[in-house]
């Protein structure tokens, strides 16, 4: 198989200036991309400044490559605005955003207080939503774009003191699913990436020799395939520790009831024949789910479909 570059490609990545971010723009920059580096250079929390977009830039400049800083917050629409017309009046286009700015706010959901969770939704969810809304436009009159979600095991499948953060992580897969549908035709991939890393978001989680297995170089090769040239679009690729995998959602074939046994004991009484795998689907929009429940009432009472 071919090198992956991106020579000629701009490249808005958000929170880049630690962890993740910062190795996604490394990776991207020396494979040939021009960087954004977006991060408005708070703490774990989102709270405080300081000049960590600044500093992810001067390492690409030194290493030979090109680079700017921004450090738009990506929850003001202003501030994104101002940061992809930087990127277009520097070098006239941008054909790759990664979603990957957040913050946590970790507590059991008794003790979470609406801020916190607005916080961390507003960051992930809502971050992603204005950033994408910034480029989208302009990557449908180019028709080109790549652009990933930065999803999370804590969404998927859930993680105990992160009600805010795993439905800001789920959140952004619904995007990613619609998106990927309104993209289609104007050459718009669209995916999320899950990540396991060692960042300053795992400090005091994992044990120190763990961590050693968890770099976030590992995840960032992940990445770069996302918003390749050759990307596959509406992929939540899995990464961490050199182990890359997909997750997928699949709906089982399920049963039909007839209306006069529609009834909450019935759907009780036959829940191993709709939660049975055989014949499950991987569907590509929700009118498939439709679809699939009309066709089996169609068949009990003989009516044609089509």
């Amino acid at each position: 198989m071919s090198e992956i570059r991106f020579d000629g490609r701009v490249a808005i990545i958000t929170g880049a200036g630690h962890g993740l971010g910062r190795s996604h723009a490394l990776l991207l920059a020396s494979r040939g991309a021009k960087i954004v580096v977006n991060d408005l250079g708070g703490s774990v929390d989102g709270t405080g400044s300081g000049s960590a977009a600044e500093d992810v830039a001067e390492e690409i400049r030194s290493a030979g490559g090109e680079a700017i800083a921004h450090t738009a917050n990506v929850t003001k629409a202003d501030e994104v605005e101002d940061m992809v017309n930087q990127a277009i009046s520097t070098w006239g286009q941008v054909d790759i955003l990664v979603n990957n700015a957040g913050i946590l706010r970790d507590k059991s959901f008794v003790k979470m207080t609406h801020e916190d969770f607005e916080a961390v939704v507003n960051v992930h969810l809502m971050g992603s939503v204005i950033c994408t809304k910034a480029v989208w436009e302009h990557m449908r009159e180019r028709n080109y774009g790549r652009i990933a979600m930065t999803s999370s095991s804590s969404g998927i499948y859930g993680n105990f003191g992160q009600s805010n953060y795993g439905a800001a992580k789920m959140g952004l897969v619904g995007l990613m699913n619609v998106l990927h549908l309104e993209g289609q035709k104007y050459g718009i991939r669209v995916n999320a990436l899950s990540p396991t890393a060692a960042t300053r978001m795992t400090e005091g989680l994992i044990p120190e020799d763990a961590l050693k297995l968890m770099t976030v170089e590992s995840v960032s090769a992940g990445l770069a395939y996302l918003v390749a040239e050759d990307a596959p679009s509406r992929l939540v690729l899995c990464a961490g520790a050199g182990g890359y995998a997909a997750t997928r959602i699949y709906e089982t074939d399920g049963i039909y009831l007839p209306p006069e046994e529609q009834t909450p004991e019935n759907v009780a009484a036959r829940i191993d024949d709709i939660i049975a795998a055989d014949g499950q689907g991987l569907y590509q929009q929700g009118g498939e789910q439709t679809m699939k429940f009309l066709t089996k009432a169609a068949e009990h009472f003989g009516v044609k479909m089509g």
